[in-house]
Parts: C-alpha cells; sequence; structure tokens
C-alpha cells in the first residue's frame, strides 16, 4: 500500500514541475511578444519609411546601411559649406574629412522605432508610418571624421569672454569712484549652430550664419558703486617733527595712495615703499639703533607704516606680520605700532574679503591719515581698538664701560671722567585687542598681540687714562642711576611718560 502512495506521490511531482516549466516559458513568451524587442537580422523598415530621402521601406538593416551609406558617400564630395560671422568666413568641404564607419548604429536607432513596445503599440505605429510616412536623417557629422573638432575650432574662433565694468579709483579726486564700461562678450548657440549644419548637408545650403548671443555684464554700474563704502580711517600727528622726517612719510605712504588690492592678494610695506635710501628719494632723520635715536636715512618711515597698520584693522582687514618698536612710539598706544625695517621687520597684509579694497592715504603740515575703501561693514557693525597696560618692566640702572680705544677721547680721558652715551629706560609688558561692536553693544573681542617692550639699560663711558700726579678731576655733572624701583602706574601715566621721553619728532 505504502509503494503505491510513494509512485503516486513522484508522478504528481513530475507533473507539476513540468506544468510550472511551460507555464515559464509561456509567460516568457508571451512578455517578448506584447512587450520585448522583436529586432533581428529579418526585421525590416515600415513601409514609407525614409533615411536621408532614401526609401528603405521594406529593408532589412543591413541592406538600408549599404544603400544609405552609398548615397551619403556619394555626395559627400558636393557638401561645401560656409559658416558666416560678421565678416569672418570659415568653409567646410566633405572632401576634406576622413570618412568613419559610424552607419550601423545610428540606422539600427532608426529601424527599432516602432519594433519596441507591445504589439498593440507596434501596430499603431506602423499604421501612422504607413499612412503619413516617416523621414530620418543622419547627420553627416557621423561620418566625417573630424567634423566636430573643425566646428569647435570655428567656435573658439567666434567665441570670446567679455569684460565686466571696472572701477576706477581716483584717490586724490573729489569723486574717487568711477566706473569704466566693460565690454559684452560673444557666446556661439552650439546646438543651434549644429542643427543648422545637418540641415545645410542635407539640403545643399551653401551658407550658414553662426547663431550667437552676447553676454553682457552682471553687475550694474549703480551696484558696484554701491558695494564701496568708507570701512576705516586713522590718523596721527607729526606736527612737531623735522621737514626731512615729515618728507619720509609721505613719500613712504604715497606708494599706497590709489592702491587696489584684490580679494586673497597680499601686500609688503617694504616691497612697496622700496629701500629707504638717500637714492632713493628718502631724507636723513631719527632711527633706532640698539635703542639709541641715531641719524639715518628714511627715519620716520615706521610712523607711515604704523598708521597704515591702524587703518587696516580697523576695516576687518587680515594683518600677517606686524611688530613692535625696541622704544615704544609716542604717537599710538603701546601694542599698536608697526616697526618697519629692510631686511629685519616688515607690515604684511591681506584682503580676505571677497571685494576688492581701496587706500587712499593723504598728509597735510599736522597729521597722516590712512584710508581704506571698499565692501559696506554691515549695518550697525564698528570696529575699534583697545590696548591693556599689563605693567612697567624696570630697568636695571646705569652700566659703565671703559673708552680703551679713545673713541669718546673728545668726551673723556681720565679714569674718573664720565660721559653718557643713553639713558635707562624703563620697559612695558602690554596687550592690543580687536572689539566688533553691533548698535553700540560689544559682541566681540579677541587679543591681537601680547608685546614686551624690553628696557634699555643706561650707558656711561669713562675715560681709561690714570690721572697724573698733582692732576685733578674737573667737576662732573654725569650723575649713576641705580636699578629702576617700579611703582603702579596706569596706561594714561605711561602714555604721558612715553609722550616726554620719545616726543614725535624723535620717533622712527
Amino acid at each position: 500500500m505504502k509503494k503505491k502512495e510513494k509512485t503516486k506521490n513522484k508522478k504528481s511531482s513530475v507533473i507539476w514541475l513540468m506544468s510550472v516549466s511551460f507555464l515559464a516559458v509561456g509567460l516568457l513568451l508571451f512578455c517578448q511578444f506584447y512587450f520585448g524587442d522583436n529586432l533581428s537580422d529579418k526585421t525590416v523598415f515600415y513601409e514609407n519609411t525614409y533615411i536621408n530621402d532614401v526609401n528603405v521601406s521594406g529593408m532589412t538593416q543591413k541592406e538600408a546601411v549599404s544603400i544609405v551609406e552609398n548615397k551619403m558617400l556619394q555626395k559627400r564630395k558636393d557638401v561645401e559649406i560656409t559658416l558666416t560671422q560678421g565678416d569672418n568666413k570659415w568653409t567646410l568641404k566633405g572632401e576634406d574629412f576622413e570618412v568613419k564607419a559610424a552607419f550601423d548604429e545610428p540606422i539600427k536607432n532608426a529601424l527599432k522605432y516602432g519594433h519596441e513596445g507591445n504589439v498593440f503599440t507596434k501596430k499603431k505605429i506602423a499604421d501612422k508610418i504607413k499612412k503619413e510616412g516617416l523621414r530620418l536623417n543622419i547627420s553627416y557629422r557621423n561620418i566625417l571624421g573630424g567634423v566636430d573638432q573643425k566646428i569647435d575650432e570655428v567656435i573658439s574662433q567666434v567665441e570670446y569672454e567679455g569684460s565686466e565694468d571696472q572701477i576706477v579709483f581716483n584717490p586724490d579726486d573729489k569723486t574717487m569712484f568711477s566706473v569704466d564700461g566693460g565690454k559684452a562678450g560673444i557666446k556661439v548657440e552650439r546646438e543651434k549652430l549644429l542643427a543648422k549644419i545637418d540641415e545645410a548637408f542635407e539640403t545643399g545650403v551653401a551658407q550658414v550664419e553662426i547663431p550667437i548671443v552676447e553676454t553682457v555684464p552682471t553687475e550694474t554700474k549703480e551696484d558696484m558703486l554701491a558695494n564701496i563704502a568708507l570701512r576705516s580711517k586713522f590718523k596721527t600727528s607729526y606736527a612737531t617733527s623735522s621737514k626731512d622726517r615729515k618728507a619720509n612719510v609721505k613719500k613712504a605712504l604715497e606708494a599706497f595712495n590709489g592702491m587696489i588690492v584684490a580679494p586673497d592678494e597680499e601686500v609688503s610695506f617694504n616691497s612697496t615703499t622700496g629701500a629707504r635710501t638717500i637714492e632713493n628719494g628718502y631724507q636723513t632723520a631719527n632711527i633706532i639703533l640698539n635703542g639709541v635715536y641715531v641719524a639715518g636715512a628714511g627715519g620716520g618711515v615706521c610712523q607711515a607704516s604704523t598708521t597704515l597698520y591702524n587703518a587696516l584693522l580697523l576695516a576687518d582687514v587680515e594683518v600677517l606680520e606686524a611688530n613692535h618698536h625696541t622704544l615704544p612710539a609716542s604717537y599710538v598706544p603701546l601694542s599698536f605700532d608697526a616697526m618697519v625695517s629692510e631686511g629685519y621687520s616688515d607690515l604684511v597684509f591681506k584682503n580676505t574679503l571677497d571685494c576688492p579694497i581701496y587706500i587712499k592715504t593723504f598728509c597735510d603740515e599736522s597729521n597722516v591719515n590712512v584710508e581704506i575703501y571698499g565692501k559696506p561693514l554691515d549695518e550697525g557693525e564698528e570696529i575699534k581698538t583697545r590696548v591693556e597696560f599689563v605693567k612697567i618692566i624696570p630697568h636695571d640702572g646705569d652700566k659703565i664701560i671703559t673708552d680703551s680705544t679713545g673713541e669718546y677721547s673728545s668726551k673723556v680721558l681720565y679714569k674718573g671722567e664720565y660721559y653718557r652715551l643713553k639713558y635707562p629706560r624703563e620697559g612695558y609688558e602690554s596687550k592690543g585687542y580687536l572689539q566688533y561692536y553691533k548698535d553700540g553693544q560689544l559682541v566681540e573681542e579677541k587679543e591681537i598681540r601680547h608685546d614686551f617692550y624690553y628696557p634699555q639699560s643706561g650707558l656711561i663711558v669713562e675715560g681709561g687714562e690714570k690721572l697724573g700726579e698733582g692732576m685733578s678731576i674737573p667737576p662732573n655733572d654725569v650723575k649713576l642711576i641705580p636699578a629702576q624701583k617700579v611703582t603702579p602706574a596706569t596706561n594714561e601715566m605711561v602714555r604721558a611718560k612715553i609722550e616726554k621721553t620719545n616726543p614725535s619728532e624723535f620717533n622712527p
């Protein structure tokens, strides 16, 4: 009994598998018939189908390729199209281009039309083609090797970039900013040109005008001028300076007057102003050398760099390098001077804004002025600086050296004779801050400087020879100054002391 049941079950399984297989094959055939692509080597074009004016009705792909290719190649030698744009002309001759075998794919694509989709769609399309006809064109660009490159070459000779309107900056004119009109550019409408060329190849049109459009500036003159405002200004006084020192300050700043600094551009003060030499037009005035004021070419130039430096800070322009003096300058607070010296110290800044900045400098008999123009600050925004006086760094008094070489023999000869070379000077520790205000409220403060103006020892020279018998030293008013004892001081007290000990006429 069990053996008969097993045989029966096995037979049922075989019948079930065969049924599923027949069903799957039938479904596949149905999908191919109803939805599939039925192209084969024997598939033919529908009645009333033309390719490049060749009647391909009833032809297979292979037959259509042969006849259409033959016709197009025969016609190639007659192809001659002149492209024109203004007074310029370029000629495309079919015989100048090599033939490339590129017929199969476009003719296959043409054959697919009406032979894809379900059976009802195919019949509908076939009936429509038989009734209305179907005309397809294969571009000569498909068979003429290098023609696209030639067209691109022509386009490159026609097109040119326009120029935007340019800001003209005349810092010494009443109207500092004006706009110099730009030039429209030319752009070829490539797809339109290709369509015209294809049409010309088919119809035998001898001339094709290259379609172009003008590219115009994207920003109006009014918008450009509205995007320029005074970002900052700063001035220092040199009223008591000598004529030569004033001349040096003016000469250095003149190198920046009218300067336009592009976005991401870096500027070096030393590179811009050039060598501080008599030959380069600088005069002799005080400079600092080893903590002492001495005469040197270009004295006073540091006031030019310092004035520029503070204007840059207030305009929120990034300063990459700025250094303090050995001795504090009296014309600005501590930590806001910018000492420059060729090969040693520079003022370097970079325009990190997305628009140019414009620098105006001018001097009168009393003041040195720098103004920075550019993209307006946000409404209600204001930038200020603040100095924090930390402490006095005491000096260690006088040091006495012996004139062993006789360098100062006109001042001192004998031991006990003294001549003061320089006074001791106290030093200072200070910090500089940049402050950002919005509608009068401080919203951010950042430290940008932490400086140490180191103290200077006093220096006294003493004669080196011994007194002879019976000789005496004349009265001497040089008094030895001991190490400094520091008393509490405020920023105002220090400023007043610096002004007294380092008057502006002696500043570097």
